[in-house]
């Protein structure tokens, strides 16, 4: 009889099955192939997509969904081979990560759930943040619980925190126009694509 152990995710902290630190894994070398040596601005959202289509660094043909719309925000055209698309997002010094690194698991889709387990990943992600990353700004790009996001402006990150009038600017999937431009007034160097 073989013992069963419960292992938690690093990236976010979710029981993990072999599947998905494989998953993980591979999302993270992906990841880490365009992260700038001086990150500017780190992109920091809440959960990560669940497809690969909509996670800005997966090396597959055309992105999609959340992507589509972050490139479009900071002023990176379509119509480029991906590569080139995340080697020009790594160059303009940005790097997107989430709070929590993986996709949400479908069994914990109850927003206090949800809340609850972005609330236990702020201190590993103000770390990371401080120790690892140092960007010189940190800007919100999905939404969040209101309480989560007064948690991340209370966190000693060492470094400015970009939002919206006290909300994450709204680039995620159901975004409007209206927020991508007030992304692109905060960032005046970048232009829609």
């Amino acid at each position: 009889m073989s013992d069963s152990i419960d292992l938690r995710c690093d990236g976010c902290g979710q029981i993990a099955s072999p599947e998905h630190i494989d998953r993980r894994l591979r999302r993270l070398e992906w990841a880490t192939r365009y992260r700038p040596v001086h990150i500017q601005t780190l992109l920091l959202g809440a959960v990560a997509p669940v497809e690969d289509s909509e996670f800005l660094y997966s090396p597959g043909e055309e992105f999609r969904g959340e992507a589509a719309l972050l490139l479009r925000a900071v002023g990176i055209a379509a119509g480029k081979p991906p590569e080139a698309i995340q080697a020009e997002f790594q160059r303009a010094g940005y790097f997107l990560t989430y709070v929590l690194e993986c996709p949400l698991d479908k069994a914990l889709n109850a927003k206090a759930d949800l809340a609850r387990l972005l609330k236990e990943r702020l201190p590993v992600v103000a770390s990371r943040i401080r120790r690892s990353l140092k960007p010189k700004v940190v800007t919100l790009v999905t939404e969040l619980p209101q309480s989560v996001v007064e948690d991340i402006l209370a966190l000693d990150l060492g470094r400015p925190v970009i939002v919206d009038n006290g909300k994450p600017f709204a680039l995620g999937s159901a975004s409007k126009d209206g927020a991508i431009s007030k992304f692109l007034e905060r960032f005046p160097g970048s232009e829609p694509g």
